[in-house]
C-alpha cells in the first residue's frame, strides 16, 4: 500500500464502526486473515465524503499502470470503488440509513487510541456501534481480473460509545430484574 498524503483520509468524528475485527484478524471467504472494519459515514459529513472522493481519484492516478495491466486504462467510473450508499445497498437496515459506508482492511493491526490519543488496551472498549475517526488509505488493485480502488485501514480513534450493533444483548440486560431466589431450570 502506498503511503501518500493524497490517498490518505482521516474521517470525521461521527464515523460509526461496524463489523469490527480490529483486535484479531479474520479470514473472509477463505482469504488470508485481515484486520477490518466497516465505516459508516453520515451523508451530512460532506467534508469527509469530499476527501474520500479526492483520495480515490488520487489512487486512480497513482495506480494507472497497475490498472492498465496489459490493456487500456479503464475510466474510474467503470472500476470498483469502496464508497457505497447505505440507502440503496442496505435499504432494509436502519443502521445504514443516511450513511455512506466503506470497508477498510489491512494485514497489520491498526493502532487504536482514545480521544486523548492514549492507546486503548481493553478490547471491549472498541466494538461495532461505537463512534470515532479512522485513518484510511486508498490504493489501486488489479488481481485475478478484478480492477479497482480499495481502502486500507491504518488506525482508529474511539471518541464515544454508541448502541452496540449486531443484536447482541449485554449481560446487564439479560440478567437485570431477575429474582436471586429463582431456581435454575435444567
Amino acid at each position: 500500500m502506498m503511503k501518500n498524503a493524497a490517498t490518505k483520509v482521516i474521517t470525521g468524528k461521527n464515523t460509526r464502526f461496524s463489523y469490527c475485527s480490529v483486535w484479531e484478524p479474520k479470514s473472509i471467504n477463505g482469504g488470508d486473515p485481515r484486520y477490518s472494519v466497516s465505516l459508516l459515514i453520515p451523508k451530512s459529513d460532506k467534508d469527509t465524503v469530499a476527501k474520500i472522493h479526492a483520495a480515490i481519484e488520487a489512487a486512480y492516478r497513482e495506480g494507472e499502470a497497475k490498472l492498465k495491466g496489459k490493456g487500456s486504462l479503464p475510466p474510474l467510473s467503470a472500476l470498483k470503488t469502496p464508497l457505497r450508499d447505505g440507502d440503496t445497498e442496505r435499504p432494509d437496515d436502519p443502521t445504514y440509513a443516511g450513511c455512506w459506508f466503506l470497508n477498510a482492511n489491512n494485514d497489520r493491526a491498526p493502532g487504536i487510541v482514545d480521544a486523548a490519543c492514549s492507546p486503548i488496551l481493553d478490547r471491549s472498549e472498541v466494538y461495532s456501534g461505537c463512534y470515532g475517526r479512522a485513518s484510511i488509505s486508498f490504493f489501486a488493485f488489479n488481481s485475478n481480473g478484478n480492477r479497482g480502488i480499495a481502502c486500507g485501514l491504518n488506525n482508529l480513534q474511539k471518541l464515544r460509545d454508541g448502541e452496540p450493533l449486531g443484536g447482541r444483548a449485554s449481560a446487564e440486560a439479560d440478567f437485570s430484574g431477575l429474582d436471586d431466589d429463582e431456581e435454575l431450570l435444567g
